[in-house]
């Protein structure tokens, strides 16, 4: 089973396009050609490597402290 979760992005690689995007600390690539729309400061949904959508930073918060009450 895979997981969607929230990540802020923290720099852009506009040639690949591509993410370097951190959730909790951890930092990894993610594809953005599903979300031509965002920055650097956004947070997106992040599913097997790539950002999926833009939400807001309320959003992001909320399902990160879910996310931290299940672990």
């Amino acid at each position: 089973m895979c997981i969607a979760i929230p990540a802020k992005i923290i720099d852009i690689d506009k040639d690949k396009n591509e993410a370097v995007v951190d959730v909790e600390g951890v930092r990894r690539k993610a594809g953005l050609a599903l979300v031509a729309d965002a920055r650097v400061g956004d947070y997106v949904i992040l599913h097997a490597g790539y950002a999926i959508s833009v939400i807001d930073e309320a959003d992001a918060a909320e399902s990160l402290a879910i996310l931290r009450e299940v672990l």
